[in-house]
């Protein structure tokens, strides 16, 4: 049986059947659009006829190089006769011309990426007989000269900005600004210079016969599957290469017909914000292309109850049967063809992450969903946004009242930033690939500029809505945008703009709210945002109610530890007492303790110095973490990282001899040398510290241990809930432990005689070697709990610094696909992670039930929490502001766990 490679609007149920009934195979393989176009029809929402031709059709052609599958053909045209039939039109008959336009469609909505033609069908001579019929030569020249524009630049590869550029003379030639302005002879001139020059420029006419058209247009749109802005879109919004697009061809309705006509694109929420209310814009006497692109400033979808109240009331309605059909925001383009409603598209829309959070907790509060669903549609990045900086409230004042507020536009896409101004895509990938914060500013972005838009931190253009293509793309990336800022005089060839009196030149520093859409001249301080959004709290509430991964999170302070818990982490997986010691007011005294060398007597006097210090260290956090469990990490690395550096005391000894003035200072820098030089090693990493710097140096543990449990029995007298937990860090034998153990105990008892109270407290070890791993068993049976150290596991296990493999090699190496991620990022789970589930399956097996977690920065990042919550982890520790990100990551865990 032939392939089935096209499918009417109004054939949805037979699309179904070939897929057996799943709505997802059939987006697959209809697309999206096409998909809810038929859907559309079937609901009995007034859409023009039409039909698609399926993903498995573009794919086809690709593989074939270009060749259409057999029998592709002869649907189109059988499907087109349908059109004609439900129309009363024909296609290329000038008497009553069908013209019809053919857009792209992929499963996942790429909004802007993907070829598009409109008015398809439109030659001289069916022209002259659509100016017989409607009497109107201005309306059917407009339509002309798009096809004529969009023909050239889609199908036959003419610069868009050469069109733009004609019509811009003939404006300026009679002094008008609008192209609304321009008459019906205006336009019939601009058609035969289209004509010219696309002949001119290409060497090939425009085609007159609309089937050539109708398949050229087709072919253009498989073909752009593969363009660059799809391929870097693809990239970024991480959506497989594989499927391909869908092409729609739909029967023309005209926007651009009469003053009742009109275009415009709505969200059925506030896409930037997620309140419940229309959003969009539009724009009378226009066809969609028109809103799309930006090149003219568009009307809020609300003043579309003033102009035409009776369509805006029609529209409102079928705006909410969508969401309440789809249960999902909805993303639609109208036209009005003489006060006729017309729905060309549906799907769900683009959103902010602050919009993504709303949307979901209100649609599961008003029973579209349930909250389970709420918590699967949130994306951890959404979550992350929240804590991304936002301006300071007195700078951004300040700025305003200094005269630095440049302009104002729609503010389209939420956030602060700072950057160098870019006037080209191209400019702004490779200043952000060199590591510069790039602001890329435009008249209005097209989907060329696709890849300098993702690689700059905001977006700033002079025309253009809330629907641009700007404003789009930003949000869906969660890139600030400010669209139709109209006071900035924009030249992009001159590479500058001016705001007023105030030029900006490119690579010039300006700021970009995107929440206001304000512009500012120079830099603005920002600040960390306050996680108090409403929203949220209750997305992470039904989130922790779904979760079984626990997440506690890395703390060194009071502080620290207070934010933690303020953001919902349940206990202090990693404090890392050594970070303490670089305080100014205990780092002498540590010094005191390293150049002690052999004197045991001047590192004691040392050691009962650091000790009060250290309890009220742990003292606050513990008391932060009343009731919740706290890990404490006895200390890690080599001592000589609390000195000062070799090559800087070789410089500053120099120079002390030079002078000769002062021979204490010049002796007490030969003697820091001296010890420094004594406690170097080849490879630091690897050498004397964790367990081996308390094996040679036990003092060191017994101070920690006196202060952490001096510190709790306090506390417990006091009231609080205290749940102590130590941790010696880069254990590799069973000995090793064996002892600290012993150190540990005996310490503890001596604390617990002297303070007259007790207090439970487990003992454990981190796995950060792979021997460790390996002999997890033999470990676990002097350990209470393991947490896996996962930064140095890695180093360890792939035997990289990872210092200097990031600065090196091992960013090209994932650019070049070599590794599919930075490992310090995102867990290897074939290697590492394997090394992880090893442990955690021999631990248990000598301790069964044993505590276990991790508290390398794996432990925020989203991927590997799911490898995580499989391996059977009690918890995932990361820092506090990384909390939020893991209670979500945790939950779509649990949610993609098969029942059972």
């Amino acid at each position: 049986m032939a392939e089935q490679w096209v499918y009417r609007f109004d054939d949805i149920a037979a699309a179904e059947a070939s897929v057996g009934g799943s709505w997802d195979a059939t987006r697959a393989l209809l697309g999206g659009k096409g998909a809810n176009l038929g859907e559309m029809t079937r609901a009995g929402v007034p859409v023009p006829p039409g039909f698609t031709l399926t993903t498995r059709a573009c794919n086809a052609y690709l593989s074939a190089d270009g060749q259409l599958p057999e029998g592709l053909w002869e649907q189109v045209l059988e499907a087109l006769q349908a059109i004609e039939q439900a129309t009363g039109k024909r296609f290329g008959d000038p008497a009553n011309p069908l013209l019809v336009s053919s857009r792209s469609g992929a499963k996942f909505s790429m909004p802007g990426m993907m070829d598009t033609v409109l008015n398809i069908g439109l030659n001289d001579e069916t022209a002259a007989g659509l100016v017989a019929a409607t009497g109107d030569p201005r309306f059917v020249y407009d339509l002309y000269r798009r096809l004529l524009q969009m023909y050239g630049s889609v199908v036959m590869g003419v610069d868009d900005a050469l069109f733009e550029e004609a019509i811009q003379e003939v404006k300026d030639a009679r002094g008008l600004r609008d192209d609304t302005e321009l008459t019906g002879e205006d336009w019939r001139g601009l058609t035969e210079r289209f004509k010219q020059g696309v002949a001119r420029l290409t060497g090939r006419p425009f085609p007159e016969a609309p089937e050539d058209q109708l398949r050229m247009a087709i072919e253009a749109v498989f073909k752009s599957w593969n363009g660059r802005r799809a391929v870097d879109y693809r990239r970024a919004a991480g959506i497989p290469n594989d499927l391909g697009t869908a092409v729609n061809i739909q029967t023309m309705v005209f926007g651009n017909m009469s003053a009742d006509s009109g275009t415009g694109v709505t969200f059925t929420r506030d896409p930037a914000t997620g309140e419940k209310v229309l959003y969009g814009d539009y724009l009378m006497n226009a066809q969609g292309e028109d809103v799309v692109a930006g090149i003219r400033n568009t009307r809020p979808i609300a003043k579309l109850a003033e102009d035409l109240p009776e369509v805006f009331e029609e529209f409102r309605v079928i705006c909410d049967r969508l969401e309440q059909h789809y249960h999902e925001m909805q993303d639609v383009e109208f036209t009005i063809e003489r006060g006729k409603l017309w729905m060309l598209q549906t799907r769900n829309g683009k959103r902010t992450s602050r919009a993504a959070v709303r949307i979901a907790v209100e649609m599961a509060r008003e029973g579209l969903i349930e909250p389970k669903e709420a918590v699967r549609r949130v994306k951890p990045s959404d979550i992350d946004f929240f804590l991304h900086p936002q301006f300071d409230a007195a700078a951004r004042k300040a700025a305003a009242d200094q005269g630095r507020r440049l302009a104002s536009g729609v503010n389209a896409s939420p956030g602060a930033a700072v950057g160098v101004v870019a006037f080209d895509a191209d400019t702004a990938e490779a200043w952000g690939k060199a590591g510069r914060d790039v602001i890329m500013v435009r008249v209005e972005t097209k989907p060329d500029d696709v890849h300098g838009m993702l690689a700059s931190k905001a977006i700033l253009t002079s025309r253009g809505g809330a629907t641009s293509h700007a404003a789009v793309v930003a949000r869906q990336f969660g890139v600030p945008a400010v669209c139709g800022a109209e006071a900035l005089a924009i030249s992009v060839a001159r590479k500058r703009f001016t705001a007023g009196d105030v030029t900006v030149v490119e690579g010039d520093t300006i700021s970009v709210d995107g929440t206001s859409g304000e512009v500012f001249l120079g830099e603005i301080a920002r600040v960390m945002p306050e996680m108090d959004d409403p929203h949220m709290t209750a997305l992470l509430g039904w989130a922790d109610e779904i979760r079984r991964l626990d997440v506690w999170a890395n703390a060194d302070t009071g502080a620290d530890a207070q934010r933690a818990r303020d953001f919902g982490a349940r206990g202090i997986g990693l404090c890392r007492t050594e970070h303490m010691f670089f305080e100014t007011d205990r780092l002498p005294i540590v010094r005191q303790m390293i150049m002690a060398g052999e004197d045991e007597a001047v590192r004691r006097e040392a050691l009962d110095k650091l000790l009060p210090i250290q309890r009220e260290d742990f003292r606050d956090v513990l008391s932060a973490m009343d009731g919740l469990p706290v890990i404490i990490r006895m200390i890690d690395p080599p001592l000589h990282e609390f000195l000062p550096g070799h090559d800087r005391l070789v410089d500053a000894l120099a120079r002390a001899e030079v002078r000769g003035t002062d021979p204490e200072e010049t002796e007490r820098l030969r003697a820091l040398l001296a010890r420094v030089n004594e406690l170097r090693e080849a490879n630091p990493m690897l050498g004397l510290r964790g367990v081996r710097l308390g094996m040679m140096f036990p003092g060191i543990i017994v101070m920690q241990v006196r202060a952490l449990l001096e510190a709790a029995c306090q506390l417990a007298r006091e009231g609080l809930t205290v749940k102590p937990e130590i941790m010696i860090p880069l254990a590799t034998h069973l000995n090793e432990l064996t002892a600290m153990r012993e150190i540990v105990e005996t310490t503890a008892e001596e604390v617990f005689a002297a303070q007259g109270n007790r207090v439970d407290y487990k003992f454990g070890t981190m796995i950060e070697i792979p021997r460790a791993a390996l002999v997890a068993d033999q470990l676990a049976s002097e350990c209470e709990f393991f947490s896996f150290g996962t930064n140095d596991l890695t180093q360890t296990g792939y035997g990289i610094s990872r210092d200097d493999a990031e600065q090196r090699f091992l960013l090209a190496y994932v650019e070049r696909g070599i590794l599919p991620a930075n490992p310090f990022q995102t867990l290897d789970q074939e290697g590492i992670g394997q090394l992880v589930a090893m442990a955690v399956r021999r631990g248990r097996r000598t301790r069964p039930g044993m505590e276990m977690g991790v508290c390398g920065e794996h432990g925020g990042d989203p991927d590997s929490i799911h490898f995580f919550h499989h391996a059977g982890l009690d918890y995932v520790s990361c820092s506090p502001f990384r909390v939020p990100v893991a209670r979500l990551a945790a939950a779509h865990a649990a949610l993609e766990e098969p029942a059972g």
